[in-house]
């Protein structure tokens, strides 16, 4: 099993104003974290010189810290997935496998 994080966590979002994936992505991630200790952040990924060089083609780009989640496109079920794997409960997610 993957290191268990500690809640409350926050999650970051990666992209810019008029990226439609970006608010479908926001869309997803607001459903699955609703009722759960764990937040979201949204940014530019302009606002960073680091941020725009390694994901301003990628976007939008959902961050846990320094890990990366997800790009492009993510469904609810593969973000409960991914958050259980290391070890956040969200209404909905199945306990991950030892």
């Amino acid at each position: 099993m993957s290191e268990q994080l500690k809640e409350p966590a926050v999650l970051l979002l990666l992209g810019k104003p008029g990226c439609h994936l970006c608010e479908e992505m926001k869309a997803v991630v607001l459903r699955v974290i609703a009722g759960s200790a764990i937040g979201l952040l949204e940014r530019d990924v302009r606002d960073n010189p680091d941020w725009e060089r390694r994901y301003l083609w990628e976007i939008p780009v959902l961050l846990l810290g320094d890990r990366e989640l997800a790009r492009h496109r993510l469904t609810e079920d593969e973000l409960r997935r991914r958050l259980a794997e290391l070890g956040f409960s969200v209404p909905g997610s199945a306990t991950p496998p030892d």
